[in-house]
């Protein structure tokens, strides 16, 4: 009987602590973008080489450099340097698949961003 009372107290101490990941269901903002060319080069022309750098370069360059791809989208969020300063963080405690990382460092891909507090999910269009 005791055996079957720690396991429950520590399957709900689980449960209790994954709750806060689960707890937000839906994204503050949701936007897409093309990752164009100048995309994959930071401000001062050095080339990036992954997926997250390139998505908040994509951000900077549409806010403040005005270097927008046609089918670039608006966001409420990455306006302020700030948090743009923080979309790395939440891309590592975020998801996005392998492939997706791959096409965004290989290529020009068409991404969408679904945006929450603390992280960030992106998916190839």
């Amino acid at each position: 009987m005791k055996r079957l009372a720690s396991a429950l107290l520590a399957a709900s101490a689980l449960i209790a602590c994954a709750a806060p990941a689960f707890a937000q269901a839906d994204p503050v903002e949701s936007y897409c973008a093309t990752l164009g060319e100048a995309d994959h080069f930071a401000s001062d022309g050095y080339p990036l080489d992954n997926a997250a750098a390139i998505i908040r370069q994509d951000r900077a360059n549409f806010h403040q450099f005005g270097v927008r791809d046609p089918s670039d989208e608006n966001d409420s969020i990455f306006g302020r340097k700030a948090n743009r300063a923080r979309l790395e963080q939440m891309l590592r405690n975020g998801d996005i698949s392998r492939s997706a990382e791959r096409a965004i460092v290989r290529g020009t891909p068409d991404i969408c961003v679904d945006v929450y507090d603390d992280f960030i999910n992106v998916t190839l269009l």
